[in-house]
């Protein structure tokens, strides 16, 4: 059978079999976990990463620690096969991430003693040029081309609001952190992009507070509204989102916990949005990209499990309603001895808390995308299939069967042809035309010559 009439064929299938019941006219963003010790160094690191999947979840957050992958000095910083280069577990979690149908995002962080002079992961590289060749390495050897599999989404160093990770973030009394962390990014933000132009990266990552003026014998750090005011004022910054961690200020604290601004938990970041578009001068995402809540008797001054997922549902909730929060991230999956957290949504078992079912009540009407468009005219829309990746080399041809409900309301159909990008993505342009002030749910059931398929659900929002 000719591919194309294949593609055809499967798509009168999965276009009759779209549920209505299933659409949902809502906003949607991406949601996952961030837990390296369940989805890395596990030996059940496979059937975790099959959980996760059967949570709704689509993302994975990973940490790519350079002090960790690079011990020592590579001869060929370039080659990701260079023998200095410690990636096994890395390209583990990347290559089968796709097969469970989930996208990966990395974070790069840590100096490793070679590039910054014998000093601590939290000091900076000696030649910002060493980050850079770091993070093309991995940006080239993810693009979905090279055979390891596909990451677009990453982010650039941990917390570097605070000293624990990264030094020093005063001069006497001035605040120097910010200043520091631009160099950094700038390095980072350039070797992705060279390894791979469709990556979306975000700045940031930071903590939830910090004290804003040094103090003797206790760890620098700066409130992130102060971090993100002074880092606004270096120029030359790009970058796709800010990524945030609203952690309330104590375990056992809920998520709209009252703070004082500049610091940033749930209940001051549309505060932190409104001062980042300004110092911007645009619209700014905001990637959530750690959240959870401990629970006893792991943590003693944690939540029970009742509380867990009262506060998960809660903390959803508040991020699924503001539409400048385009995703989730929950630290961690499952508790383990390998993580000190104890914010899993499993036991070290497997065997749910009630915040698992309740987390997934909400990731299965929720994950997803929104995209904003004007009124009047058929958007251009981007969905991305980690699963076809996995079979499926960048450049593929994919089959893209869409359905536009506006309510219930089927308001168009179409079965065009994509090429899958480095980026995991599908682009396409639906035949409709968008009404102001409504929202669609366009379902797109994609498949490719080997018969494998994926379903994704995009929310447009019309101006």
């Amino acid at each position: 059978m000719p591919k194309t009439a294949r593609f055809v064929l499967i798509a009168l299938v999965a276009l009759l079999a779209t549920p209505v019941a299933a659409v949902q006219a809502a906003t949607r963003m991406p949601i996952g976990f961030f837990d390296d010790s369940s989805f890395r160094f596990s030996p059940t690191r496979d059937q975790n990463l099959a959980a996760v999947a059967a949570t709704g979840a689509s993302v994975i957050h990973t940490t790519a620690n350079w002090a960790a992958i690079a011990p020592t000095r590579p001869a060929n910083a370039a080659d990701g096969g260079d023998p200095a280069y410690k990636l096994a577990d890395l390209d583990d979690l990347v290559f089968n991430a796709g097969l469970h149908s989930l996208r990966v995002m990395i974070n790069v962080t840590g100096t490793p003693k070679w590039a910054n002079g014998n000093k601590t992961p939290n000091r900076l590289p000696t030649r910002l040029g060493d980050f850079t060749a770091f993070t093309k390495m991995l940006a080239t050897r993810y693009n979905g081309r090279s055979g390891h599999g596909s990451v677009a989404l990453w982010s650039v160093w941990n917390e570097p609001n605070i000293e624990l990770f990264l030094a020093p973030q005063y001069s006497g009394k001035k605040i120097v952190g910010p200043a520091n962390y631009a160099k950094l990014y700038k390095a980072a933000y350039a070797g992705i992009k060279a390894g791979n132009p469709a990556s979306q990266v975000a700045i940031g990552e930071t903590s939830a507070r910090g004290r804003d003026k040094p103090l003797p014998g206790v760890s620098g750090s700066v409130a992130p509204g102060t971090f993100a005011k002074l880092l606004a004022q270096v120029k030359g910054l790009k970058f796709d989102a800010w990524a945030h961690h609203p952690y309330p200020t104590s375990p056992n604290l809920p998520p709209l916990q009252k703070v004082r601004y500049p610091n940033v938990t749930l209940s001051t970041l549309p505060t932190f949005e409104k001062q980042l578009n300004a110092s911007f001068h645009r619209t700014v995402p905001i990637w959530i990209t750690e959240y959870g809540h401990e629970t006893k008797p792991g943590e003693p001054h944690g939540v029970t499990t009742a509380k867990q997922a009262a506060y998960a549902k809660q903390a959803l909730t508040v991020a699924k309603s503001d539409p400048n929060i385009q995703m989730f991230i929950w630290f961690v999956f499952r508790d383990s001895t390998g993580n000190p957290w104890q914010s899993g949504l499993e036991v070290a078992s497997g065997a749910h808390k009630p915040a698992y079912n309740t987390f997934s009540a909400i990731a299965k009407l929720t994950d997803g995308q929104t995209v904003a468009v004007a009124a009047n005219k058929a958007p251009r829309l981007k969905v991305y299939l980690p699963f076809l990746a996995y079979y499926n080399p960048a450049g593929a041809q994919i089959g893209v069967y869409y359905t536009v409900y506006d309510g219930t309301k089927i308001v168009a159909r179409g079965t065009p042809t994509a090429i899958l990008g480095t980026d995991q993505g599908v682009s396409f342009t639906p035949a409709f035309t968008p009404v102001k002030k409504h929202t669609y749910s366009v379902v797109v059931v994609a498949n490719e010559q080997n018969g494998h398929s994926e379903t994704r659900t995009t929310a447009v929002t019309v101006k």
